[in-house]
């Protein structure tokens, strides 16, 4: 009877430790979508200051046509890519995409250094700050992101989280 009694105190606190485990890969797998969202807001705020920063530069006399497209035209690809923050294949086709809408956005602040009307602008100078602030945002949340699924990552490593975080698909 003993024998039974010490294996199922033994199971309990297996149990128990496994559960504790468990919940513990659920939190940081959450904490790693939490922030990923907060990546993918600073994204947006850069996409959202894009049309602004088109109609500004488009409104200077003989502007490049084909900066101008370039710059929509990797802001429409931006927006057709979807995430799974625990799809590393995902993450690169966007991070991807958004070098590329990066690339554009520096062609073309260095074209509108051609335009001395257009560095003039209140307007446009008010967005190139507002779009180096968001540049500084991205980076800022992307490495929070970097840092919550290191964490993540490392806790799935650990015993006794690697007997079962495959099975549960973590």
């Amino acid at each position: 009877m003993g024998c039974i009694a010490a294996l199922v105190i033994v199971l309990l606190v297996f149990g128990v430790v496994l559960m504790g485990s468990y919940n513990n890969l659920v939190g940081l797998g959450q904490a790693v979508d939490a922030q990923w969202a907060q990546v993918e807001t600073a994204y947006q705020r850069r996409a959202d200051l894009i049309p602004q920063l088109v109609a500004t530069v488009s409104g200077a006399a003989n502007f490049e046509k084909s900066t101008l497209e370039a710059v929509t035209q990797a802001r429409a690809s931006v927006g057709q890519v979807r995430v799974n923050p625990g799809d590393a294949n995902s993450i690169a086709e966007f991070e991807k995409a958004q070098s590329g809408l990066s690339s554009a956005l520096s062609r073309l602040l260095v074209v509108s250094e051609q335009y001395p009307d257009l560095k003039a602008s209140a307007a446009f100078r008010d967005l190139q700050v507002q779009l180096e602030g968001t540049e500084n945002r991205i980076s800022v949340e992307r490495n929070r992101f970097n840092e919550k699924a290191q964490i993540y990552n490392t806790a799935i490593l650990r015993m006794p989280a690697r007997l079962f975080a495959g099975i549960f698909g973590m």
